[in-house]
């Protein structure tokens, strides 16, 4: 099983050419073999006992080579971690954030986030559940599944653009049904922080180790694990219901979507 089994991720892969020189070095020295989704889950439960500054160490990346060409999703674990800290502490009260954050950790967090703060970064995370707008980026072709060391596993993979037209696709349904709000502007922001990356880059959807707790909740209604996950084609028919003005068709789409996740993100409360 993974460390950290409860995240799935939301990667961009951009190509060698997007970055800096020194960047590239960096990258190709490290072998497309190397287990970088692992190492990373474990610094990350380091982090959790530990207050290393992420902005002060060396950094990883997730290395992916798609028909001869090697692309890049960098780590950027300062970037992330500083983003993350200013999300929660929006949050709450700050005298009441400081009760959750203690100063040490904070201070790490913080050393060097003027160099971060305007980064962007290539990989978003969600725990124990996956918002149905990632899954509107892709259609059913884009899929992979299948079974590892670490157990089932489902990823989806697309371009950058497919991605981006299908988001545009997905934010002009959404308005057209229900106008502005905080679910247009999720959406919306989504497509910002695609439009950030180079155009040849690769978006990649990783289960992570939720994939397990999906099989498993699968099983347990009776179906045949991960191969009755329609999560996909659950989103397009209700955005196909929207875009028809057929709020029942887009009604039984995303019920059967959110229905599915709820019962992935009610293991939360059993372990």
């Amino acid at each position: 099983m993974l460390p950290t089994p409860y995240v799935a991720s939301l990667r961009v892969y951009e190509p060698m050419d997007a970055f800096e020189p020194a960047e590239r070095l960096r990258w190709e020295a490290i072998p497309i073999t190397s287990t970088t989704g692992l190492d990373e889950q474990i610094r990350a439960l380091r982090r959790l006992i530990s207050s290393e500054p992420p902005a002060l160490s060396a950094d990883g990346a997730h290395i992916l080579e798609f028909e001869g060409k090697r692309y890049v999703a960098p780590w950027s674990t300062a970037a992330r971690s500083w983003a993350a800290l200013s999300k929660f502490k929006e949050s709450m009260p700050l005298n009441v954030a400081r009760f959750f954050v203690p100063a040490n950790v904070e201070e790490a967090i913080l050393i060097n986030s003027e160099t971060v703060e305007d980064k962007v970064p290539h990989i978003l995370t969600e725990t124990w559940v996956i918002p149905p707008r990632w899954f509107s980026l892709f259609e059913p072709g884009d899929r992979i599944r299948g079974n590892n060391e670490d157990g089932p596993f489902t990823i989806l993979r697309t371009s950058i653009s497919n991605a981006k037209k299908r988001c545009m696709f997905t934010h002009q349904s959404v308005v057209e049904a229900f106008g502005n709000g905080p679910i247009e502007e999720d959406i919306a922001d989504l497509l910002e922080w695609l439009n950030m990356f180079h155009a040849q880059s690769l978006v990649e959807l990783d289960y992570g180790g939720l994939a397990q707790y999906l099989e498993q909740t699968l099983k347990e209604d009776g179906f045949d694990g991960l191969s009755a996950d329609t999560s996909i084609e659950d989103i397009q028919l209700s955005l196909g219901g929207l875009s028809a003005g057929d709020g029942a068709k887009a009604g039984l789409g995303y019920e059967r979507l959110v229905s599915r996740w709820r019962k992935v993100a009610a293991l939360e409360q059993a372990t």
